[in-house]
Order: C-alpha cells, then sequence, then structure tokens
C-alpha cells in the first residue's frame, strides 16, 4: 500500500508525542503512522496493564521496531489519575488524547470517570507541564440524535444537547471542555470528529454485524435502506490528527478551538457498506426490508434480557437510528484548514478490513477449499458483460429482477387464454393505470418513501427521434425491396420464409399463445403411453417364437389393462387433433 504524505507531515527534527490510549482501536493506528512518518519520538500512554513487547500482534511489526531503538516508548496510564499523565505527559510537545472505545455502557460511573474526569485530568496535565497542542478524538455522532436526517452536515450544524446514548453525551461533554480549554495557559486544542470509523482492530462494529450474520439476523434492512453514511477508515482518521497537530502552529485562528468532521469524502448506502463487509468475510447480504418501528419494539422488548447483542459499547437503539437515516458531513473546512485529504481509498479500506477480520469469515466448503482468484469456465465462457452478470448472480437485485419478469411475461401471454393481441393490449392499460396510481401516491407511505418519477424519463430528445425515424425509414426500405424481390419471383427459400412468417402473425392475432404451442397434459400422456405398446408390441414380433408364444399370455394381460380412454382413442373414427 503506497503512504500519502504532504508537507505537514514531514518533520525536520524530533518532536516527542504522546498518544494516551495508545492500544485502543485508532490509538495503534496513529502510532502505526507517526512511526512510519519518522521525524516522532512516541509515547504509547494506555490503561492496558502489559508490555507492548509481549503482545504477539506486534512482535513483527514497525513498532515493535522502534522500542528496541527507543523511538517509542510504552507506560501504563490511567486518565482517572492525574499524577500517572503528569509523569507521561513532561517534556512533550503534541499530546492526542484517543479514548477507549470499548467502555461497558452498563457502568455510567466508570465511563463519567474515564470520558468527562479523564479529560479535565488530560487538560490540567498538559497545562502544567507546559505541553503547547492537545488534538482530542471526538466523534460525529454528537451532533446526530437520531430523530432526523443528516445531509452534508457542516460546523455550523447545531448539536442537539439532549442525547439518547450514554457515551455520546459524555463525549459531548468532554468535547466541551476540550474546546473551552483552549488559549488557556499557552495549550492550544483542537478536536476532530470522524464518522463511522472502521479498520483492522475494530472491537464494535465489524465484531456486531458477525454476531449478528451468526444469529441470521443480518439479512435484514431496517427501513428503505437506502440511507446514506459517512464511513472513515482509521489510517485516514490517524493521517487527520498528525495534519491538525501540524497545522495547530501556524494557522491559530482558523485551527485552535475549532471542531472538525473527518470523512473518506465517499458517502455510501449504510446497507451497501454492511453488505460488502459480511459479503465479504462470507456471510448472507441483506435484502429482507423491514420497517424501523418494527424493529424497534423487537429492540424494546428483547432489551430486558442479557442477549449478546447488548454485550458492546453502543446502545441498540442508537445502532437502529444509525441504520435507518442519512449521516453524511462536509469535510471542506478539514480539507481547506487542516490540509487532510484521505490516505486509504474506501474500496481499499474495505479490502483491508475484511482481510484483517479474516478469522471471523464463514468457514464452508467453499471459502476452505475453493480458489477464488480462479475463474470458473462460466466466467470464462460468459465473459464480464450485462447478460454475465445477469446469469453469474453478480448483481443479485438485477438477476432476481429479470427473473420475476420472465415469469411474469410468461404468465401473462402464455397462461391467460387471451390472443397475443389483447395480452399485450392489457399490458399497455396496466402500465399505463400504474403510473396514474404511483402519480397520485403520497410522498410517504408507512414510513417508507415513495419516490416520483421525473418528467425527463418520458420526454425524447431530438436526436433519439432522428434516430428512431432513420431506423423506422431502414426498416421501410428493406421491406420495399424484400418485396420487389419477391415480385421477381426469384428467391423462393425466402418467399416460403415471408409466407410462414406471415402465416404465424395470423395465427398469433386469432388465437392465444397456450391454445397455438400448448399440448393437454393428459392426451400428451396417452400418446406417450401407447407409443410404448407400439414399441413393445413390434420388439415382440422380432423375437423368436419360442420366447414369442410365451409371452403371449402377458400380451393378453397387458391389452386387457389398457385404458378405456387409449381403446377410444386408437379407434379408427376417432382423432386426436393438436393444433
Amino acid at each position: 500500500m503506497v503512504v500519502k504524505t504532504t508537507a505537514n507531515d514531514v518533520a525536520t527534527e524530533k518532536r516527542t508525542c504522546v498518544v494516551l490510549g495508545g492500544r485502543g482501536f485508532l490509538g495503534r493506528s496513529l502510532v502505526a503512522r507517526l512511526l512510519q512518518l519518522g521525524g516522532w519520538i512516541v509515547r504509547v500512554a494506555d490503561s492496558s496493564s502489559h508490555s507492548l513487547l509481549t503482545d504477539p500482534s506486534v512482535s513483527d511489526s514497525l513498532l515493535s521496531n522502534a522500542l528496541c531503538s527507543g523511538q517509542a516508548s510504552f507506560c501504563h496510564v490511567d486518565v482517572r489519575d492525574i499524577s500517572q499523565i503528569i509523569i507521561v505527559t513532561k517534556g512533550a510537545d503534541v499530546v492526542f488524547y484517543m479514548e477507549p472505545t470499548d467502555l461497558d455502557i452498563r457502568d455510567f460511573y466508570n465511563c463519567y470517570m474515564i470520558i468527562v474526569q479523564g479529560a479535565k485530568n488530560v487538560i490540567n496535565a498538559c497545562r502544567e507541564c507546559k505541553v503547547r497542542r492537545l488534538v482530542y478524538n471526538s466523534s460525529a455522532d454528537i451532533v446526530f440524535d437520531g430523530s432526523r436526517d443528516i445531509l452534508d452536515g457542516d460546523l455550523s450544524f447545531i448539536c442537539p444537547g439532549k442525547f439518547k446514548d450514554m457515551l455520546i453525551d459524555l463525549k459531548f461533554q468532554a468535547e466541551g471542555l476540550i474546546r473551552l480549554a483552549n488559549n488557556i495557559d499557552g495549550l492550544l486544542t483542537c478536536v476532530l470528529r470522524p464518522s463511522n470509523v472502521f479498520g483492522p482492530g475494530d472491537t464494535r462494529f465489524v465484531p456486531l454485524l458477525v454476531n449478528l450474520a451468526k444469529a441470521g439476523l443480518a439479512k435484514f434492512i431496517t427501513g428503505c435502506g437506502e440511507n446514506m453514511s459517512d464511513f472513515t477508515y482509521t489510517e485516514n482518521v490517524a493521517h487527520a490528527h498528525i495534519c491538525a497537530a501540524e497545522t495547530l502552529d501556524s494557522r491559530v485562528v482558523s485551527v485552535a478551538g475549532k471542531a472538525f468532521f473527518i470523512t473518506n469524502l465517499e458517502p455510501i448506502m449504510f446497507w451497501g457498506f454492511v453488505s460488502l463487509i459480511l459479503g465479504g468475510l462470507g456471510y448472507q447480504r441483506p435484502y429482507i426490508k423491514v420497517p424501523t418501528w418494527m424493529v424497534s419494539c423487537i429492540v424494546s422488548l428483547h432489551q430486558c434480557r442479557n442477549d449478546k447483542l447488548y454485550n458492546y459499547s453502543v446502545s441498540p437503539h442508537y445502532m437502529l437510528q444509525l441504520a435507518s437515516r442519512t449521516r453524511t458531513f462536509d469535510c471542506s473546512a478539514a480539507q481547506n484548514h487542516l490540509g487532510y485529504s484521505p490516505v486509504v481509498s474506501m474500496k481499499d479500506g474495505i479490502k483491508l478490513t475484511i482481510q484483517s477480520f479474516s478469522h471471523l469469515a464463514n468457514v464452508s466448503f467453499y471459502t476452505k477449499y475453493g480458489n477464488f482468484n480462479e475463474q470458473s469456465k462460466a466466467e470464462k465462457m460468459l465473459g464480464s458483460g450485462i447478460v454475465a452478470d445477469i446469469l453469474l448472480w453478480r448483481d443479485e437485485r438485477r438477476t432476481f429482477a429479470c427473473f420475476f419478469t420472465l415469469v411474469l411475461v410468461y404468465c401473462w401471454f402464455f397462461l391467460c387464454g387471451r390472443t397475443f393481441a389483447s395480452s399485450l393490449a392489457d399490458l399497455l392499460l396496466l402500465v399505463i393505470v400504474a403510473l396514474y396510481g404511483h402519480g397520485i401516491l403520497s410522498s410517504k407511505i408507512c414510513g417508507f418513501a415513495v419516490q416520483e418519477i421525473p418528467s425527463s424519463r418520458f420526454k425524447v430528445t431530438e436526436s433519439e427521434a432522428q434516430q428512431a425515424m432513420r431506423s423506422i425509414a431502414h426498416t421501410w426500405n428493406k421491406g420495399v425491396r424484400r418485396i420487389k424481390s419477391l415480385a421477381k419471383g426469384e428467391d423462393w427459400s425466402k418467399f416460403f420464409r415471408v409466407v410462414i412468417s406471415i402465416y404465424l402473425f395470423k395465427s398469433i392475432q386469432a388465437y392465444s399463445v397456450a391454445v397455438l404451442f400448448g399440448i393437454e397434459i393428459d392426451a400428451l400422456r396417452i400418446l406417450i403411453f401407447c407409443g410404448i405398446v407400439e414399441l413393445k408390441g413390434l420388439l415382440l414380433r422380432k423375437l423368436p417364437a419360442s420366447i414369442s408364444s410365451f409371452s403371449q399370455h402377458d400380451n393378453v394381460l397387458n391389452q386387457e389393462k389398457v385404458p378405456a380412454r387409449v381403446k377410444e382413442w386408437k379407434q379408427p373414427d376417432h382423432a386426436l387433433v393438436v393444433f
């Protein structure tokens, strides 16, 4: 993977930084990014009680090498104890405060002490140690209360002030403390609000999706399924923190004391993102749409139980709101003032995330023994066109739509008993009635938004009209030339083809398709039975005389068992009419 760097990332001399929460989900990415860029002496501070050297996950990583060389160090720090924070922040140029994301929402006191009181302790420790810059990792959740959609929310978006999720409420208070501490005793602060962070090491979102998939609940889509969301890859969040720290010195007025939304700049449908993650891990993608109010009632009924769904540091009702609401943010302020731009695209971020959670993948026969890098024979023969995508179920929605359309066409034209012309006329009438009914529907029905069909869909451009007229003229001229050729009697094969085509067209207009191409099942059964009897008689006549006399008695019995309808059918005065 190519690491992009900006001018702000490159340091001319070694500087010391402290990463509080450096062993958490986001903290690990920030530490790795700092060590990748160089020019930083990184102090990893976390409440984890074990040394980084004993952690097998980093034994062969850049971090372990930095620990051995002295470029990085580890210190056990509890943010509830200010004395421990002071020890690790002495002599530091900048402090990155990354809160833990795996808190138990059922322990309010512990959450308050870590988030709110921890923020107070970090601020006081930075003042005492004369630390100049403090970058706090907040969340875009603090402007979202679940009551309405957010489309391109910017810094002017007003925070609700009242939250249904306890952790978001506490984080909102901590962010306020960090911003109010700006420019006091020489401390410059900055707050970042990343939206829906994902990536390797995620302890919340991806594990929750996997558990839902294993429980058979991930197949349901809450709401209309078209709500957009901003997801941010963890390395992009780390890059934004470094940009903020570098910019605090040079652009104090536009950055210090401010909050900035951080995204991947690639909004995506929430359920599309979920489908990519689950599909990449080998689980069933969501496809059944369920109204939001119904899911909310089910969640309320199950919330009183000690279920696996609620053992995470997130409220189930908040997850429901997140899954059913549009939530996108404007990241232009971070681009203009911090010089931020994503270093990992959404596509690459999803791919890296799926690879990191391979241990949670659905192990089946195909995932265990199949080689997915090699194309199958069907893929090689069909290629990568639209027909191949439909036949190989690459786009499940399009494939199902085509299959459903074929079934409807078959039932409408072949099984209805009407003529082709009347079936086509009824179909056009049905389309007109459906369009008229769609036009008078309200914008919302049972919580589902009804999209209006734009009038431009029914307009024909001048170029399209000219192309259609050219096609009609070409077809007309081609027909005239064929008629002249038939009039001269030069091509008898073409003459018979035209006669047969006209006859078939006349039959389609006069009779139903079912009568033209169908044969009664009962008559077909009788025909097959009589054919088998005649074939048996032919074989017996070809056998030697001894065997033929032996089976004569059996033939008599078989003749007696022939159904009455077969005997009637075999009479000379009876004919089977097949259209």
